[in-house]
C-alpha cells in the first residue's frame, strides 16, 4: 500500500537543471576533458528510442552538448541520458577516463542498460559532490576509493547488481546527507556512522546485509529504509534518538526485543516493522503523531493500547495480542478516521459493536482467527484465511 520514494527520484531535479541550464563554455576545452568526453561517448550507446548522443559531434564546442556543463575550459558536470526520453536510455559501459574530468561536481546516469563496474578512477574526481548511478546494470564491487571524495554530498547507486560489502568510510564522509544502495546485491555489515553526520537520507533496503544495526545512527536522520535484509538485534537503545525521522522502515528482517514507546510519538508518517522477532508489550509514552502502523507477524503481545486509534492504517495481524479490543478503534472505523484495522491471528476476545452497527464502505477491518467470533462481517484479505475463530484450546480459560 505503501510506496516508498524512487531512489532515481534523486537524481531527476539535477538532471533537468543539467539540460534546461546554458552550457558556460570557454573557446577551447581543456584536453584532458575533451579526449575524456571522446572516450565516454565511445563506451556508451543510445538504447532505442533515446537520441541523447545525437547532438554530440565533437565538431563543435563540446560545452553545447547535451548533459555537459563547463566552467571556464573544464567539466564540472555530467548528465549522461536524458531524462525527458521516458523509460529510455544508455547502453555499454562507464569509461574510465571519467576520472580525467579532475573538475567534475556532478556526475550522474539515467536509468538504463549501462553495465560493469564504476570505475575506480572515479576517485580522482576530487571536487565530485553529487553522484548518481542508480536503476542500471552496473555490478562488481564498490570503488573503496570513493571514500576518498570527501565532498560528497549525494551518493545514489540504487537498483544495480552490485555486491561485496559497504565500504567503511563510505557512511562517515563528512558532507554525505543521501546514501542511497538500495536494491542491490551487498551484503556484510552496515558500517559505522560518524557521530556528527549530516546524514538525512538512509536506504539500504533489499540486499543481503546482515548483523546489527550500527548505533547510533545520525540523529538528523528523516527517512531511514533498511527493509528486506538479514539484519538482527534490538532497536530500542537506537530509534528513540532519531527525533527527525519521517519514515521509517526496517520490515523483513530478524529484529528481535521490544519496539520503544517513544517511537510513536515521532513525526513519523509510515511506521513499517512488520516481519521481525518483535517481543513485548506496546507501550506508546505519548500521544501517537504517526498514520500509518505495521506491526503485523510479530511476536508482540498484552491489550492493544487505546493510543495507536489514532493512526489511519493499523497493520497488527499475525501477532499474540490479547484481550478486548478497545471501544475507541470501533469509534474511529465509524467515523472515517480508520481506514484499514487488521488484528486477525492474533487472541482478542472481544470488540463492543453493536448489531446494527455498520462500517464505511472505504474500511477494511479484518478480525478472524481470534478467541472470539468476529462480531461483524468485513472483507478480509486471502492471507487470513477461512477460519472464524481459534480452536477453543489455543485460548484463555
Amino acid at each position: 500500500m505503501v510506496v516508498a520514494p524512487a531512489s532515481a527520484a534523486v537524481a531527476v531535479t539535477t538532471l533537468l537543471h543539467f539540460f534546461l541550464s546554458p552550457a558556460q563554455t570557454a573557446a577551447i576545452l581543456a584536453p584532458n576533458d575533451y579526449l575524456a568526453l571522446q572516450s565516454i561517448r565511445k563506451s556508451l550507446s543510445d538504447l532505442p528510442g533515446s537520441s541523447y548522443f545525437a547532438s554530440w559531434d565533437f565538431t563543435a564546442d563540446p560545452c553545447s552538448f547535451p548533459g555537459v556543463l563547463c566552467r571556464g575550459d573544464r567539466v564540472v558536470a555530467l548528465a549522461l541520458g536524458d531524462p525527458r526520453a521516458g523509460s529510455s536510455g544508455l547502453s555499454g559501459r562507464l569509461h574510465s577516463s571519467i576520472g580525467s574530468l579532475s573538475d567534475l561536481a556532478e556526475l550522474s546516469l539515467v536509468p538504463g542498460r549501462v553495465s560493469g563496474p564504476i570505475p575506480s578512477s572515479i576517485s580522482l574526481c576530487s571536487s565530485l559532490r553529487f553522484l548518481a548511478l542508480s536503476r542500471n546494470l552496473l555490478s562488481g564491487d564498490i570503488p573503496p576509493s570513493i571514500s576518498s571524495l570527501s565532498r560528497l554530498r549525494v551518493v545514489d547507486l540504487g537498483s544495480n547488481l552490485l555486491s561485496g560489502t559497504i565500504p567503511s568510510v563510505l557512511p562517515r564522509l563528512p558532507s554525505l546527507s543521501t546514501l542511497i544502495l538500495s536494491r542491490n546485491r551487498l551484503s556484510g555489515s552496515i558500517p559505522a556512522f560518524a557521530h556528527n553526520s549530516p546524514l538525512i537520507r538512509l536506504d539500504l533496503q533489499r540486499n543481503r546485509l546482515s548483523g546489527n544495526i550500527p548505533g547510533p545512527l545520525p540523529a538528523s536522520l528523516r527517512y531511514l529504509s533498511l527493509s528486506s535484509n538479514q539484519l538482527s538485534g534490538r532497536v530500542d537503545r537506537i530509534l528513540p534518538r532519531l527525533v527527525r525521522l519521517t519514515f521509517l522502515d526496517l520490515s523483513s528482517n530478524r529484529l528481535s526485543g521490544p519496539i520503544p514507546g517513544s517511537i510513536f510519538s515521532l513525526p513519523i508518517s509510515y511506521l513499517r516493522l512488520q516481519r521481525n522477532s518483535f517481543s513485548g508489550y506496546l507501550n506508546p509514552t505519548s500521544p501517537v503523531r504517526t498514520s500509518y502502523i505495521d506491526l503485523s507477524f510479530n511476536r508482540l503481545g498484552g491489550q492493544i493500547p487505546a493510543d495507536l486509534a489514532a493512526a489511519e492504517w493499523i497493520y497488527l495481524d499475525y501477532n499474540r495480542f490479547t484481550g478486548e479490543v478497545p471501544s475507541i478503534f470501533v469509534d474511529r472505523v465509524k467515523n472515517g478516521g480508520i481506514r484499514v484495522l487488521y488484528l486477525q491471528h492474533n487472541f482478542l476476545t472481544g470488540m463492543e459493536v453493536g448489531p446494527s452497527a455498520g462500517f464505511p464502505m472505504l474500511s477494511s477491518v479484518c478480525l478472524q482467527y481470534n478467541c472470539m467470533l468476529p462480531p461483524v462481517q468485513t472483507a478480509c484479505p486471502a492471507r487470513a484465511g477461512q477460519q472464524k475463530t481459534r480452536p477453543p484450546e489455543q485460548c484463555p480459560k
